[in-house]
């Protein structure tokens, strides 16, 4: 038995025993125990005190529910303090009472209070530390006196008590005692001692006296311990006592209050549950048997999904009937599941939707042939974009994602048609061609250039028609797959929200009371669908009126239903559509019909690849109709103007492709490259030639300039780099001129330079006709500059002009027009490369080098005609000067020999070349002078030194400078005479 605290006393020392027991003071008053502290001690869950008695009245439902009470408790606070977790017990007293927490928590301290620390204490424990030693030493050498005495008592009294046990013999103390046992008993009762002929005599009874004696003695000694003990304890014995009679009573009470209780709650049960429970259960039967009625009016309904989707097949509503299946087949699998009339339904559905699979595919493909085999003349809307629409929809809602090839496949079938009808109207419109030539392509070369031109830009105009044809039923195509992809996204944000509130808010009260009144009246089957019905109610918006939760289904079959009885026997396929994309709707598909985010944003790629290979399709047609064209080679003999004239035909074409499909297909351009490149090699070819006979003819004289060159310049000069439009013949003839004026500057040219101007204005003008070509003519022209510049090497310099055009000698002139030409064209390198630095991209620049050495070649010949120049003259000087004297009369023969050749030289080259030109190749003529002159004098002694031969010499020079000075352009001319001495030794 447990017992309070109260109930377990310290024992004190009894100073008035005889027996020196420990005993316990008691207070009179204690022997009458107060009912409401001892109950809780010996059974904490029950009511007492005047709860106890209010049993007796019965408990009052009503009142008590919301209020705790003692049955709320379910363990006392001892045994949720015990944490049977911890390693070890905390022996702290607030761990104890309060949990771990209670330590554990830190207290904020009080603003009200000082801080008080050690240093506080300092004064006092120095004043109380000596009276301390002193205490200490007194206590010790002094013990207290009743401290002395307890101890000695209770030692004493132990130690009488311990002694008194102890005469008692241990055989009595052992667990195992027992006097039947022969041994116990004979070393209890000791028989040796007395006679063993079992005679009376006085000694044997004195001995049995003695020993029963002694036992007696034995009884005494554990009959006063234990009296001792008992006195210790016989308060906390009776208090029991007393505890389990009290208990006894509160039990009856108990029995009698519960008694009463259920009675109460039996007429509470009576009057107050049975009519509402009654009232539920026959609220939960209407509820069944409207759900059974809805369930019968939903089979009748199924019943009718053949007959309709038939009906809706023959108008070829195949997106209709996609959604009855899809939404009938749901509808067998959820709501009519387990229906023997129906086993055989859902696999006649199925294989009805292969069915309208090969339906809509077949559909599909009829209609993209007849799409793309219309006539192109026709106007350039969609044909029958409701009917497309459906067809695409239905096809991505069974996964029919391969539709595109088959609208590929007719769309290349439709490009070859194209390209036949055009050849086809072109030939029937030419009567040259002989009817019995079948092959396109033969037919395309018997063709004049105008005629098969005038076929190419026919294709070109039917396949621009045909891709605009495609690119709007591709965009119809497209808005459907982005619709069905932004509903897709659409449902897939709605389940999103709906789970996170299905999360927040996972039961209502509602539902939960629901729950057990379902628990509570037993009704089984139908009970689970009532408690559905209710949380589909709850989970719709207020204010809106829901039907059960077969009910969207239900209404969806009717609707399709009632199609088949309506008059017209056709649906709008739109308006299904959209019912189906709606996310929320009754026919909404699900994850499982439509295709995923991922392929459809694939198939929405495929329509722009497809785009692209309908751009490619329509190159690689062209190309086919180009290459039987140049089969033979005539798009290689083309004229320059032919040429650009197609160039521009389908740069154009290409350009308004790029425009239209935004796709750079580079088949056609490829062809034209390929093309290019031969008309650039002819080209090329033919002008290189026709310039090599020029210069093969050439006889290096200086040539008129007719006016039509002068005016080619003069655009050249206002920045138009191209061939100037030839002038009618009633234009005004002007008179040619004998120089070539540009920028201010005079230049006397041979004729041959002239054309050389007017083929390279050619490549330029073919350049900004065909840019593709741009570094395949940059190269030619390169190559056409240096065949000029080493061609016109070997005729002047090289003297090859003497043999091939007969010339008897190289003149200084000759030389002079020669390198007067070459500067010419040095002049428009510069121009020629800037335009054509504008056609090419920044990777082609690298090619432009070719004109720096091209430059430099050019510069490095105009600087060896001007050093022949010099060393004609300087082999005249060697020769003249070699028999050169001192002597009279003077100016000597020798000097006026010079002057003349240097006035026939001025005379040469005073009308060709420039002013600067002429003074600074002078200079070095008379420089070469100087030095042959230096040499002479120096050969026949002649110095600087006053004396006869120095006056000669003097007005031969004199007479020197003065002819020279005395020539045009030449006044100003510095000829530092005075270098021809040298110093006497």
């Amino acid at each position: 038995m447990a017992s309070s605290h109260s109930s377990s006393p310290g024992p004190n020392l009894s100073g008035g025993g005889i027996d020196g027991i420990f005993r316990k003071d008691r207070d009179p008053s204690s022997r009458h125990y107060r009912h409401v502290r001892s109950l809780p001690d010996v059974c904490p869950k029950e009511p007492t005190g005047e709860a106890a008695l209010g049993l007796c009245e019965g408990p009052s439902v009503v009142a008590d529910q919301h209020r705790w009470t003692v049955y709320n408790s379910k363990v006392n606070l001892p045994a949720a303090l015990n944490d049977p977790r911890l390693a070890k017990r905390e022996s702290d007293f607030f761990t104890k009472t309060w949990g771990l927490d209670f330590a554990e928590t830190e207290v904020m301290p009080s603003f009200y209070l000082p801080t008080i620390t050690k240093e506080h204490f300092g004064p006092y424990l120095q004043e109380m530390t000596q009276r301390e030693r002193i205490h200490e030493r007194c206590k010790n050498v002094c013990p207290n006196k009743d401290e002395l005495d307890a101890v000695s008592s209770i030692t004493n009294n132990h130690d009488k008590s311990r002694t008194e046990l102890e005469q008692v013999p241990r055989i009595f103390m052992k667990p195992d005692f027992a006097l039947d046992d022969p041994s116990t008993f004979n070393a209890v009762l000791p028989w040796s001692h007395f006679n063993s002929a079992g005679g009376n005599t006085s000694r044997d009874v004195a001995s049995s006296r003695l020993l029963q004696e002694k036992l007696s003695h034995y009884l005494d000694v554990v009959e006063v311990s234990i009296a001792r003990q008992i006195s210790l304890r016989s308060e906390a014995f009776f208090h029991a006592m007393s505890s389990q009679h009290e208990l006894q009573d509160r039990l009856t009470q108990t029995t009698r209050a519960v008694a009463v209780l259920r009675g109460r709650t039996a007429a509470i049960e009576r009057v107050m549950c049975e009519g509402p429970l009654l009232a539920l259960r026959q609220a939960l039967t209407r509820s069944n048997c409207v759900q059974l009625h809805n369930k019968l009016k939903l089979m009748a309904a199924v019943h009718q999904t053949q007959p309709t989707v038939q009906l809706l097949l023959s108008t070829s509503e195949f997106v209709g009937a996609l959604e009855l299946i899809g939404t009938t087949k749901e509808v067998l699998q959820q709501e009519l599941q387990g229906i023997h009339s129906f086993r055989h339904l859902g696999s006649q559905l199925c294989e009805l939707e292969k069915l309208i699979d090969k339906m809509m595919v077949e559909d599909f493909s009829m209609y993209s042939r007849s799409d793309l085999s219309r006539s192109l003349d026709e106007e350039g809307h969609v044909m029958e974009k409701d009917r497309l629409e459906s067809l695409v929809f239905g096809l991505l809602r069974q996964r029919k994602l391969d539709f595109l090839d088959v609208y590929n496949d007719e769309m290349i079938l439709a490009a070859k048609s194209i390209v036949s009808q055009c050849v086809f109207d072109s030939v029937s419109r030419i009567e040259e061609i002989d009817p019995d030539v079948t092959k396109m392509a033969d037919q395309m070369r018997l063709m004049t250039f105008p005629q098969w031109f005038h076929l190419l830009k026919g294709v070109f105009e039917n396949f621009i028609l045909f891709l605009k044809r495609i690119k709007g039923t591709l965009g119809v195509i497209r808005s459907v797959v982005l619709e069905a992809l932004d509903s897709n996204q659409k449902s897939s944000l709605l389940e999103l929200e709906r789970a996170t509130v299905a999360a927040e808010h996972p039961g209502t009260p509602l539902n939960r009371g629901e729950a057990e009144l379902a628990y509570l009246t037993h009704e089984g089957l139908f009970i689970s669908d009532a408690l559905t019905d209710a949380q589909h109610h709850q989970g719709v918006n207020g204010g809106q009126e829901q039907s059960s939760a077969v009910g969207p289904r239900q209404s969806q079959l009717r609707v399709d239903g009632c199609v088949s009885d309506s008059a017209s026997g056709t649906t709008e396929s739109s308006s299904s559509r959209e019912h189906a994309f709606q996310p929320g709707g009754g026919a909404s598909i699900s994850e499982d019909m439509m295709p995923s985010d991922l392929e459809l944003g694939r198939v929405a790629n495929n329509i722009q690849e497809l785009l692209y290979s309908a751009s490619d399709v329509s190159h690689d047609r062209c190309v086919k109709v180009l290459m039987a064209r140049a089969k033979d080679g005539s798009l290689e003999r083309l004229s320059s103007a032919e040429f650009v004239c197609l160039s521009q035909a389908v740069e154009g074409f290409v350009r308004d492709t790029e425009e239209l499909c935004c796709r750079r297909s580079v088949s056609l351009r490829g062809a034209l490259q390929s093309q290019a490149n031969r008309f650039v090699n002819r080209f090329h070819e033919e002008r290189k030639t026709k310039l090599s006979l020029l210069l093969d003819n050439e006889r290096w004289k200086q040539a008129e300039v007719p006016a039509e060159f002068q005016d080619l310049v003069d655009s050249i000069a206002d920045g138009r780099i191209t061939l100037p439009e030839r002038k009618t013949q009633g234009a005004e003839e002007r008179k040619p001129s004998d120089y070539l004026c540009i920028d201010g500057e005079r230049y006397a040219v041979v004729g041959t330079v002239l054309i050389l101007i007017r083929i390279f204005l050619e490549y330029c003008q073919c350049v900004n006709d065909i840019p593709s070509i741009a570094t395949d003519m940059l190269t030619r022209l390169s190559d056409l500059l240096k065949h000029f510049n080493s061609r016109s090497c070997q005729l002047v310099l090289g003297a090859g002009a003497l043999q091939v055009v007969g010339l008897k000698t190289i003149t200084t002139k000759n030389l002079a027009l020669a390198s007067r030409c070459l500067q010419l064209v040095v002049h428009y390198i510069p121009v020629i490369r800037a335009h054509f630095e504008t056609k090419l991209t920044p990777k082609q620049y690298s090619v432009l080098r070719h004109f720096d050495h091209i430059t430099k070649d050019y510069n490095d010949h105009i600087a060896e005609i001007s050093a022949k120049l010099v060393a004609i003259m300087d082999s005249l000087f060697e020769k003249v000067l070699s028999k050169y004297e001192v002597k009279a009369p003077m100016p000597s023969a020798c000097f006026r020999n010079v002057c003349k050749q240097m006035g026939k030289m001025h005379e040469a080259l005073s009308e060709l070349l420039p002013e600067e030109q002429a003074q600074m190749l002078f200079l070095r003529i008379n420089a070469s002078f100087k030095m042959h002159l230096k040499r002479q004098l120096g050969r026949l002694g002649v110095y600087h030194d006053g004396g006869p031969q120095h006056g000669l010499v003097t007005v031969d020079v004199a007479f020197y400078t003065e002819n020279v000075q005395a020539l045009r352009t030449l006044e100003k001319l510095d000829l530092n005479m005075a270098e021809i001495w040298e110093q006497k030794r």
